[in-house]
């Protein structure tokens, strides 16, 4: 009962592992194995001897570690062009919202109201940074897909792009660690790429 577990909510879990000496027969390029497990209801594990659920799944696929540092790259710039972006919008709003001023002895200190979230904002994203992410999406569709030779380039964004859903892809396909998705339009899309 100690390893039991509980999830409230949908939630995708992801782990890497990088084998030593445990890799694919005929295979000369470096592969990490990308482990994952998530639930489509609400799961609580009391004894997970007797456990059976048709809402859990899990499995695992062999990636090129290449391709993987590869898009963790792109990954780490679109996240830092879509910060730009929203920084940018930020700065728009910021201007444009009203402030009040106070008198502090010589000058007058400018106060600006509640700034939102950045993290669960929707990005306004431009032509650009709409391609760029097109592309890495793309690319992790390739990567997950069943059958990866059938599996064309996205032609639209599957969902929201927030500074939070970057970051979680980003954290995803970082080997050095896992991480757990339970964004909903995120979650969505990455479990209709594992079936």
């Amino acid at each position: 009962e100690s390893r039991a577990a509980n999830a409230s909510n949908k939630e995708i879990n992801i782990q890497w592992y990088i084998p030593s000496l445990a890799k694919p027969s005929n295979d000369t390029e470096t592969k990490v194995l990308l482990l994952y497990a998530f639930n489509t209801k609400p799961v609580k594990i009391n004894n997970i001897k007797t456990f059976r659920s048709i809402s859990v799944f899990s499995g695992y696929l062999w990636i090129p570690l290449a391709r993987i540092l590869s898009l963790q790259k792109k990954l780490s710039n679109l996240k830092q062009q879509i910060e730009k972006l929203m920084q940018n919008s930020k700065s728009l709003s910021a201007a444009s919202e009203p402030t009040s001023f106070l008198e502090q002895g010589e000058g007058l200190k400018k106060i600006p109201s509640k700034n939102p979230k950045m993290n669960v904002a929707k990005a306004h994203l431009d032509e650009k940074t709409e391609e760029m992410a097109k592309r890495c999406l793309s690319e992790i569709k390739a990567l997950l897909s069943a059958v990866p030779a059938l599996s064309l380039p996205l032609t639209e964004i599957p969902f929201e792009i927030t500074l939070q859903s970057i970051t979680s892809l980003g954290d995803m396909f970082d080997p050095a660690s896992g991480c757990i998705i339970t964004e909903e339009s995120l979650f969505n899309w990455i479990v209709s790429l594992f079936h």
